[in-house]
């Protein structure tokens, strides 16, 4: 009941396929606290630069690990401003445990992606309200909509 209401929160927060305004905030205190080295293992702190602005765009972000290489998965789908400002300008800053990385992103397209999204559900509880399926679903079920998740790979 509890994780239901919550689910739907988040959802309210994103409503549109953008962040709201409480979203935004939260995003904000999150990506600091990251950057600071708080949170889980798997989280970091994602700086672009905007593709219209240029002006430099931070959020958390989940780093999903999957046989040896690091990956973003964009929880909105394709639209996400994130994922048009990788498109138009691959690199990026990674600011994680203190320390700051940079990175390029590669948008992956191989056949992977099935078991990078099941992991990524795996360590991202905040992304599962915006998927039709759970972290312990079988590989196949994760087939269908793999082209509606875009994954990157780090570089």
């Amino acid at each position: 009941m509890l994780r239901d209401a919550i689910s739907a929160f988040q959802r309210w927060q994103y409503r549109g396929g953008r962040p709201g305004f409480s979203a935004r905030i939260s995003n904000r205190v999150a990506a600091i606290a990251v950057a600071a080295g708080l949170g889980p293992d798997s989280s970091a702190t994602l700086e672009v630069r905007g593709r219209k602005t240029g002006r430099a765009i931070s959020f958390p972000v989940v780093i999903a690990d999957y046989r040896g290489d690091r990956y973003l998965v964009a929880m909105l789908g394709e639209e996400t401003n994130w994922v048009l400002n990788l498109r138009a300008n691959p690199r990026a800053v990674l600011l994680h445990n203190k320390k700051r990385e940079a990175v390029t992103v590669v948008e992956d397209f191989t056949d992977g992606r099935p078991a990078i999204l099941r992991r990524y559900l795996e360590l991202a509880p905040g992304a599962r309200p915006f998927f039709p399926i759970g972290p312990r679903a079988p590989l196949t079920d994760f087939e269908p909509i793999v082209d509606d998740y875009p994954v990157f790979r780090l570089a």
